[in-house]
């Protein structure tokens, strides 16, 4: 089809609306699933670090529990060593009963100290522990409202897509079958899916490149179908208040 009138321009227009604004909650709609899993990663390494901060601080309790009963075995030798003192006959075994209690209250001192380091591991990772359980609390309670917001929206955007897809079945049905031909072959040809474009002041505003001067004066009485000569969309004649003419 060649010859164009008003309601064929409007209709093409309408067209391309319905198109982009169902192109655009489509991309929307395949969005979400990836939002919301997203947030579910996030809310995941949260409670991994939560998690991480419990075993580190249970390890650590282990291990000084460890260290305060080899501190009381260690006691307990030293009081033996000290009874054993009483009955020692020689100097010789008087001397050795007190190098080993000497060399038990050695190792325990150096237990000691190592438990001291335990003791600021420990008040550290539960510092850590109560800042991280802080953050999850705010960060669950964050990620809850962005969810809902979320399936909410996407919900509203369900709704507008069927409505836009009425729209478009309506439209359709009420345009010209060999121009609504051109105008799915047209948003084949469109990488961007944009198969009709305005001209304003003589350039094209799909591609931005300025139409021939015969061709804008023919494009102006608004009688026959025009493509761009760069684009080669859909073209129809903008007057400078924005209206279609």
């Amino acid at each position: 089809m060649t010859n164009l009138t008003q309601k064929d321009i409007n209709d093409l227009v309408k067209l391309q609306r319905i198109h982009i604004e169902t192109g655009r909650l489509e991309a929307y709609l395949r969005d979400v699933p990836v939002q919301i899993k997203d947030l579910d990663n996030k809310l995941d390494a949260f409670t991994t670090k939560v998690e991480d901060d419990e075993k580190l601080i249970e390890e650590l309790n282990k291990k000084y529990r460890t260290y305060e009963s080899d501190i009381q075995l260690n006691v307990s030798k030293i009081k033996k060593s000290q009874e054993k003192l009483r009955s020692v006959k020689t100097n010789k075994e008087y001397q050795s009963s007190l190098k080993e209690i000497e060399d038990v209250k050695a190792i325990n001192s150096k237990i000691e100290d190592e438990m001291l380091e335990f003791l600021e591991q420990i008040e550290t990772a539960e510092q850590s522990l109560n800042e991280t359980k802080k953050q999850y609390s705010r960060i669950l309670n964050e990620i809850k409202q962005e969810k809902d917001s979320l399936v909410q929206t996407a919900e509203q955007g369900k709704k507008d897509l069927a409505r836009l897809q009425s729209e478009r079945e309506a439209a359709a049905t009420a345009m010209d079958a060999g121009l609504l031909n051109i105008f799915k072959h047209q948003l084949m040809k469109q990488s961007n899916g944009i198969a009709i474009a305005a001209v304003k002041n003589a350039v094209c505003q799909g591609c931005n490149m300025n139409i021939p001067p015969q061709m804008f004066n023919e494009l102006q009485r608004g009688n026959t179908l025009k493509y761009c000569p760069s684009c080669e969309r859909i073209i129809f004649w903008q007057d400078q208040n924005g209206r279609s003419e």
